[in-house]
Order: structure tokens, then sequence, then C-alpha cells
């Protein structure tokens, strides 16, 4: 495997574990990290052992007093600090995901802005973490406060690394908690830089950032002082977080998986549908997004006209590229693993009777033979029974359903184990709000697809993920209700 030639000033410069305020050697050594694009090594990052997340997590216990007892106007100023460094130096923190994922140069370009826009928002909220009082009549006074749970833990994905690290800081922090955040061991170099650039902005132990295998995050889920752990990540690993959990009966915060559906009926408009089809299963990222519509349901009465439009425009629109290149429009699968997972199930789809609209295989461009790289991919003829139809690929893998009645439609799109999103598309109002409260999901775009909105609720239900993000809600995911009672004395003569 060869190294690859990165521009001077992209990477970090520390390459250990950042906690308590300093830098320190990981107690597991260093790992090679790779460009997927290339599969060549891009450096060496650091591997946390429990050791290192016991020394971690004492560091942000022992910061936790003093950052709790901070006035919130005063957090809040920190987390806008935190937030105008990230817009600063939005450019070379994408590259850097760039070249550690796989996703192009010019998609990441926004994950530092939104992840700015994250602790600006929760930076307006952190005066809002409001009790109430109750009335109990003569006698009595009672209230509420909502307190801070402590050290938090959070893993992130590898599919935004710096996006998902830097805005799940700012709920907890902002409700006045300390955090301990792990990079996905795919892709951990925004992660360093990221506690390079924001590290010295919080008093020390506030903010602690490690990198490390399932040893490390098994780690910070058992240790005792971890008050809440929290994941980005699959299903399987979502449920070994939460059994390590339940050790400590410690309360979890999950967003996972999901086999989202996007449902067109025959009055939507059908330009807007294609686009909304194509962006919807996120290609620009092959795929590897929870929330992409990886299940289009069309009518009888346009699925053909759709299919045929889908598939003419699809490999126009996203052709596998190299993930620097500012022209690129998608970019390769993060490792040679998840690579192997999608020429998997494009095997059992073909073999379970599915029938291969567009794409199903790697690039012919010789520049791309040695990355992750996979082609937007199509079937059509799909049939709920089928594992494709079933199960989560994370990669750039869409299926296509014919339907025509409404029952059996719903029957359908609800009857796998996930819930995150979905999309309706119809021009008729009682339609669409009859279709979305039928779709058991967390998250419905009507006439949309992918976007996210701040302050709107984000999360699944069923194996989809426990809680929600991006709102308010998260902000109190990260508190505990405190009643008070004050029982008067009696009145003085």
């Amino acid at each position: 495997m060869q190294t690859c030639d990165i521009p001077d000033g992209t990477l970090p410069t520390r390459r250990g574990l950042y906690y308590g305020g300093a830098w320190h050697e990981p107690g597991a050594g260093h790992a090679d990290t790779i460009n997927p694009a290339r599969n060549e090594v891009i450096a060496s990052a650091p591997v946390a052992n429990a050791a290192d997340v016991d020394a971690a997590v004492l560091a942000a216990h022992r910061a936790f007093p003093d950052w709790a007892a901070t006035p919130p106007a005063t957090r809040a100023r920190y987390l806008r600090r935190a937030a105008a460094v990230l817009r600063e130096h939005a450019m070379p923190l994408a590259l850097l995901d760039a070249l550690n994922n796989g996703n192009p140069v010019s998609a990441l370009a926004n994950d530092a802005d939104f992840a700015a826009d994250c602790l600006e928002y929760f930076a307006g909220l952190a005066t809002e973490i409001k009790g109430e009082t109750i009335p109990m009549g003569d006698g009595n006074f009672n209230y509420t406060i909502q307190e801070p749970l402590g050290v938090i833990a959070r893993i992130v994905a590898y599919n935004h690394p710096l996006m998902f690290a830097a805005a799940r800081l700012a709920a907890p922090l902002a409700a006045g908690n300390t955090v301990v955040i792990k990079a996905p061991d795919q892709a951990p170099l925004s992660i360093l830089k990221l506690a390079e650039l924001v590290g010295p902005i919080f008093p020390p132990g506030v903010v602690n950032f490690l990198c490390g295998t399932a040893e490390c995050g098994s780690a910070m889920g058992r240790h005792p002082l971890v008050r809440k752990i929290t994941l980005i990540g699959g299903v399987p690993t979502g449920k070994a977080v939460m059994k390590t959990a339940s050790d400590h009966l410690k309360p979890v915060l999950l967003e996972l998986g999901g086999k989202n559906a996007l449902i067109a009926y025959p009055d939507a408009d059908l330009e807007r549908l294609v686009d909304g089809i194509i962006g919807g299963m996120n290609f620009t990222w092959s795929g590897q997004s929870c929330g992409s519509t990886s299940r289009v349901f069309l009518h009888e009465s346009i699925h053909d006209r759709v299919l045929d439009q889908v598939a003419r425009l699809l490999p126009q629109r996203h052709r596998p590229g190299m993930p620097t290149d500012p022209a690129t429009t998608m970019g390769s699968l993060v490792s040679r693993a998840q690579l192997e997972k999608v020429e998997h199930y494009v095997r059992i789809g073909l073999e379970d009777g599915g029938r291969l609209v567009c794409g199903g295989r790697r690039p012919a461009d010789r520049a791309l033979q040695n990355g992750f790289f996979y082609e937007a991919t199509v079937f059509a003829d799909m049939q709920p029974h089928m594992r494709l139809a079933r199960e989560e690929v994370f990669g750039p893998v869409m299926s296509v359903f014919k339907w025509s009645d409404e029952q059996t439609l719903f029957e359908q799109v609800n009857g796998v184990d996930f819930g995150l999103t979905g999309s309706i598309w119809t021009r008729d109002l009682d339609t669409a709000h009859r279709a979305a409260r039928r779709m058991q999901t967390g998250y419905v775009w009507i006439n949309n697809s992918s976007q996210h909105f701040m302050g709107a609720p984000f999360g699944g239900v069923k194996h989809s993920g426990i809680g929600r993000e991006e709102c308010f809600a998260e902000l109190l995911e990260f508190t505990y209700c405190k009643n008070v009672n004050l029982k008067f004395g009696p009145v003085a003569a």
C-alpha cells in the first residue's frame, strides 16, 4: 500500500489523544488510516485503550462541577467562539474528510457550517433550560430544575465525522455537561483537527477527543462515570452500546440505520419527483447515509415513465470521481469492507429476482481502479420479501417497487424493522397528511427529501433509534428533572 501525498497544512499536527486540556500518547499505539479513493495510507492515528478512556472520563468528571456552575450565557459564548473557528476552517476540514472518508469535497464544504449552526442554535437555547412551579396549596412551594447529567460519551459515524463530532458537542455542553467524543476508526483525522481547533477554547476537561476501535467505545459504555452514551451508527453497534450501557442502567441516545421509503402518488409533479428520488438516495455520499430513501414506491400509472427518467439522469448526475476534485458529484465508499458488502447485496438482489436497471458494478475508469468506488445502482421489480428490500446496505443501491393498492402499499412500507425517514410525493394535501400519519417513521418529507432543518426533531422509531436530535428535545436529553418542595413554617402570631 502506497503513501498518499497531502497538501501542506491539511493534516492535523498532533497524533495523540486530547483530554484534560492536553495531548497524550495513546496506550494502544497508532494505526494507519487510509484514503479510500486511492487505497493509500494518509497518516497514522492514535488508538485508545481502556486505560485511555478511563483517563479521559476522569478528566471530564473533574471538569464537570465548574462547567455546570458556569452561567448559561457564559457557556453560550464558548459555543459561539467554537462555531466561528469552524466557519473559518471550513474548507481545510472538508478536504481532510474527503481524503479520509471518500465523500466529495464540494459537498463536505457545508459540514462545518452545519456544525457551526448547531453550536449557535444551542448557544441560543442555553438560557432556556427551565423548570416550572407546581401549585401545592397553602404551606408548600414546589418547583422543578433541569440539572445536567455529568460526563456524556458520544460516538460518531464515518460518513460526516467532522460535522457529527462538532455538532454533537453543542447540546450537552449548553446544558452544562462535559463531553468525550470518540472518532470513527475508519476516518479519525478531522476529529484530531477539531481537537486542535476547538479544544483550547474550552476549560481543560470540558471537551475531550479519543480515537480507537470498538474496544474504546465499549470502555466508554462500561465506565461508571459516563452518565449517558450516544451513538450515530449501525443497528448492530447500537445494540452493543445499549447492552453495555445496561450494566450500569446508563441511558442512551441512538441514531441508527434506515431502510427508508419514498412514496409517489399518481398526481406527483414528475420532474420534481425524479429529482427527489435521485437526491433522496444520497448518491453523493455513495448512499452512505442513514436517512437515504433507498426504497422507492411508484404508483403503477407513473412507474415506467419515472423509472426511465431516473435511469437516464442518474448516471449523468452521479458518476464516481476523485473526492478531492471540486467537480466530483459522487465519491467512494469508505473501505474495502463496505465495497464488498455492497457487491454482496447486488448479487443477492439479482439472485432474488430483482431487475438491474443501471449500475451494479465498479466503474471502468482506470483512474479509479485502486479505490473503493461503485456505480449508482437501481433495481426494479422488487418484492417486499427480498433481502435487498429489507436490509440496510449503506451503499449506492436503490430498490424500486410498483404499487396500486394503498393499503398494501403501507403494509409494505411499514413492514421493515426500520423507521427513520420517509418521503411522500403528491399535490393533494389530504393525501399528503394522511400518508404522513400512516408512515411509521420519525421524520417525514412531503415533496422533498434528504434535507434537515435546524430545530426540527430528527430521530427514528423501531430499530432506527431512540431519542431526538437537532432540536430543543436534544438539549433536554442531557438533563434530568429534579423536584424541590419547600414546606413553609407556621405563620407568626
